[in-house]
C-alpha cells in the first residue's frame, strides 16, 4: 500500500478544478473502472466522455456560469455525472433530499433559484407541485427514461460533443455545489463550496483512510450529504480509485453488496453501525474485502473488529461548512469517546486545519476545560447562499464558530460535550427544532409548541414535542404526527408528543426549553408513537431515514 502522498504523486498536478482533476487522473489509463451503479460499470474514459457530452447538452439548454441545477433522487450515477458536467460549465449542483415534502422542496428550489431540476420518477409529482409555487419555474428533466414530454439525462449524454460550447476558464474558486443543511432559523441554509474545497477535502480523505488507487469506496450514505460527496466521491477522484454507488442503505443486503462489489472502504453513521451489529449473522459475508470503515463509534467497535474482521475503524468531526476537521489517525490507537485530533493533508507542507476551544469571553480554554470549538481550515465554506448576515455571524476574526462544546486533552485529542444550538441529532441528521416549532405551530388547533431532544435507543436523539392546544380544541398525538408527515421528511416526524396546559416561559416570554429538558417526567407523560420498539422496529425506523446534517460526529 502506498502512502497518501505517494498516491497523489501517481498523477500529474492539476489546477484544483474538477475538469482539471478528472483529466489528471485519466492520465493513468481510461480503461480502469471508475463507477459501478446497478448493472453498469463506467470506466474513467467512459465517465469523462459522458461528462463532456452532458455538459454540451446542458449548455445547449441554456445552462451556464453560476446557474444552479438541482437533483432530487436517491443515490445514482446521475449525481456524479451532473456534478462534473455542471462544473465543466462553471455551473453549480444543488443536491436535494428525495424525502422532502412539497413545502421543503419548494423552499430549497426557490431559495437556490434553480434553473433546472433533475428528478427521479418517484419524486416527479412532488417536484411539479413545488415548482408550481415558484414564479420563475425551472425546467424539469428525468434522471431515467419516463414521461415522453420530459428530457432525460440520457438525452443530454447522447448530445454530440462540441467542446467549443464549453468555457475554457473554469476556476478553482468557482462554486461547485450548494448543500442545504438545517439551521437554527428553522429554514435550511445553502452551504457553498468551491472546486478547490471539494478536491482538497478528497485529498484529506485519502490521508484519513489511506485510500489507494486500487481501492473501491462503497457509497451508502446519501449524495445530498457532505459525507458522501466530499469524502467518498471526492476521495475516489483524488486517489484515482473507483466507487460503487448504492441507491440506499439496506441492512439485510449490506454485506452481500460489499462482497459482490469488491468494496474495500465504506463510510457509515452511528445508527448503521448499531443496526449491523444486531442483524442476523446469516446475512454476514466473511468473504467481504472491506479493510476500513469511517464512522464507527466505540460502542460497536469490538463487533466490527472481532466479528466482522475489519481492523481499521475511523471516526472524526466535521460539518457541512467545514468538512473533515478532526479524525483518529489511521493505524493509531483510538481514545474511547474522542473525535480524534486535528486532521492533515497528505502533503505535510500544505497548511491544514487549526482549532481553538474558546470560553464565553473568547479566550482559549485549557486542557480538559469545556468551550466552543472554533476552526480555521482551507476548506471552509464560501458562505451561506443569499444569506450574508448569517455568514458574517458565523465567523469571528476568520474563525468559524461551530456552536459545539468540546474539550481537548493535553495530547490534542478532542471530545464532544454538547451542542449550543437548538439542534436535534437524529440518525445522522441534524434537525432544527425551530423548524418543527414552526411547522407544528401552523396547525390551526395548536397554540404553542416546543420540540426538544430526548435519548434514543439507536443512540443520538429522538424528538419530543410539547404542545399547548388552543382552549376548546381537541387534537391527539397521531394528528400531530400526520400533520408533520404531510409537510416534513420522515426523519423529522416526532416520536413523542406530550400535551400541556401551557408551556413554561422565560422572563422575556420565550418558551423555556431548558425547563422542559430538565423535566424528567416529560417523556413518561408523553404519547410514544413507537412504543416499546423491538430491535427490528428500531432498524426499520433508521432505514426509513436518509442521514443529512450540518455535523458529522463519528
Amino acid at each position: 500500500m502506498l502512502s497518501p502522498l505517494e498516491v497523489l504523486r501517481l498523477y500529474p498536478e492539476h489546477d484544483f478544478t474538477l475538469p482539471g482533476a478528472l483529466e489528471s487522473r485519466l492520465s493513468a489509463g481510461g480503461a480502469r473502472s471508475f463507477m459501478l451503479y446497478g448493472e453498469r460499470v463506467w470506466t474513467w474514459q467512459q465517465f469523462a466522455d459522458g461528462v463532456t457530452r452532458a455538459a454540451c447538452g446542458l449548455a445547449k439548454r441554456g445552462i451556464g456560469r453560476g446557474d444552479r441545477v438541482a437533483i432530487i433522487e436517491r443515490n445514482s450515477a446521475s449525481h456524479i455525472l451532473l456534478l462534473c458536467a455542471l462544473a465543466r460549465l462553471r455551473a453549480i449542483m444543488v443536491p436535494v433530499n428525495p424525502e422532502f415534502g412539497v413545502g421543503e422542496a419548494t423552499y430549497v428550489l426557490a431559495h437556490a433559484t434553480v434553473k433546472a431540476v433533475f428528478v427521479g420518477p418517484d419524486m416527479l409529482s412532488t417536484v411539479r407541485a413545488a415548482i408550481a409555487e415558484i414564479d420563475d419555474s425551472p425546467w424539469i428533466a428525468l434522471t431515467v427514461p419516463g414521461e415522453k414530454d420530459l428530457p432525460t439525462l440520457d438525452d443530454l449524454i447522447a448530445t454530440p460533443a462540441d467542446t467549443a460550447d464549453l468555457p475554457s476558464d473554469v476556476a478553482p474558486d468557482d462554486t461547485a455545489v450548494i448543500i442545504y443543511t438545517s439551521g437554527t432559523t428553522g429554514y435550511p441554509k445553502g452551504v457553498m463550496h468551491s472546486h478547490r474545497n471539494f478536491l482538497l477535502a478528497g485529498e484529506a480523505f485519502v490521508q484519513r483512510v489511506h485510500l489507494n488507487a486500487d481501492d473501491r469506496a462503497m457509497i451508502i450514505l446519501p449524495l445530498f450529504h457532505m459525507n458522501a460527496l466530499f469524502y467518498s466521491v471526492a476521495g475516489t477522484l483524488a486517489a484515482g480509485a473507483s466507487m460503487v454507488v448504492i441507491p440506499k442503505f439496506s441492512a439485510s443486503t449490506f454485506w452481500e453488496a460489499a462482497a459482490e462489489s469488491g468494496a474495500t472502504v465504506v463510510n457509515i453513521i452511528e445508527a448503521i453501525g448499531k443496526i449491523l451489529e444486531v442483524r442476523p449473522r446469516s446475512e454476514f459475508r466473511p468473504d467481504h474485502q472491506i479493510r476500513a470503515v469511517y464512522g464507527v463509534r466505540e460502542n460497536v467497535a469490538k463487533t466490527f473488529r472481532e466479528e466482522f474482521g475489519i481492523r481499521n475503524l475511523l471516526g472524526g468531526f466535521g460539518m457541512t461548512e467545514i468538512p473533515g476537521v478532526t479524525c483518529n489517525p489511521y493505524g493509531a490507537p483510538r481514545k474511547p469517546g474522542s473525535m480524534g485530533v486535528v486532521g492533515a493533508h497528505p502533503d505535510p507542507n500544505r497548511t491544514w486545519a487549526e482549532c481553538r476551544v474558546v470560553d464565553d469571553q473568547g479566550s482559549n480554554s485549557g486542557a480538559h476545560e469545556v468551550g466552543e470549538l472554533w476552526v480555521k481550515t482551507p476548506i471552509v465554506m464560501q458562505g451561506y447562499y443569499r444569506d450574508p448576515e448569517q455568514t458574517e455571524d458565523t465567523f469571528e476574526d476568520g474563525w468559524f464558530k461551530t456552536g459545539d462544546l468540546v474539550s481537548r486533552d493535553e495530547d490534542g485529542w478532542y471530545t464532544f460535550v454538547s451542542r449550543k444550538k437548538d439542534i436535534i441529532r437524529r440518525r445522522g441528521e441534524n434537525i432544527a427544532a425551530a423548524e418543527l416549532d414552526r411547522v407544528i405551530g401552523e396547525h390551526p388547533d395548536v397554540f404553542e409548541v416546543a420540540a426538544i431532544a430526548v435519548p434514543s435507543e439507536l443512540g443520538e436523539d429522538d424528538i419530543l414535542v410539547a404542545v399547548a392546544v388552543i382552549p376548546g380544541k381537541l387534537i391527539d398525538a397521531e394528528e400531530i404526527a400526520a400533520w408533520c408527515r404531510e409537510r416534513l421528511a420522515p426523519i423529522k416526524v416526532p416520536r413523542f408528543v406530550v400535551f400541556l396546559d401551557e408551556l413554561p416561559h422565560t422572563a422575556t416570554h420565550k418558551v423555556a426549553k431548558a425547563v422542559l429538558r430538565d423535566d424528567e417526567t416529560l417523556r413518561d407523560r408523553a404519547v410514544d408513537l413507537q412504543p416499546n420498539p423491538t430491535a427490528g422496529q428500531q432498524q426499520q425506523a433508521a432505514l426509513q431515514a436518509e442521514p443529512q446534517g450540518e455535523r458529522e460526529l463519528l
